[in-house]
């Protein structure tokens, strides 16, 4: 506990931590308050991104792009939408979709996990992103 408090000091990043327990107040106080709610809750993840980068290059591990996905730029689309387009976009994914990128994280490791590529390979996922845009095409998504 002490190195932890040691750490929020030192960093004052970590202070955006006071913003985890806001989100969940004010998500009891007022959860029709959906702008406010996710701009508090972008405060209270950047440390934990800060975190993730640069503790898993302690442990060795490459900082992916799916965390900066994930991280910066999913809530950066959603604030955005909001001055363009006609509708804010919502983080609600259909369960096709998670389904979709379930396979693709699947196909993804399988074909990166030997290191070597052959052609078919390539057909392969070119085979599972086919999939996917005729699934998009002939269901399309249902709105939430």
């Amino acid at each position: 506990m002490n190195q932890l408090l040691k750490e929020i000091r030192r960093n004052p990043l970590f202070w955006l931590l006071v913003f985890v327990p806001a989100v969940l107040i004010l998500h009891q106080l007022k959860s029709d308050a959906h702008t406010l709610l996710f701009l508090l809750s972008i405060l209270a993840i950047v440390p934990l991104g800060r975190s993730r980068i640069d503790s898993t290059s302690a442990w060795g591990l490459p900082w992916g792009s799916s965390s900066q996905i994930a991280l910066f730029v999913a809530p950066v689309l959603v604030i955005v939408s909001y001055f363009v387009g006609p509708a804010p976009m919502d983080l609600y994914f259909w369960p096709g979709a998670v389904v979709m990128v379930f396979i693709a994280t699947m196909s993804a490791a399988l074909v990166t996990t030997s290191g070597r590529s052959k052609w078919f390979v390539g057909v392969l996922v070119l085979a599972v992103y086919l999939v996917f845009a005729m699934t998009l095409y002939l269901l399309p998504p249902r709105a939430a």
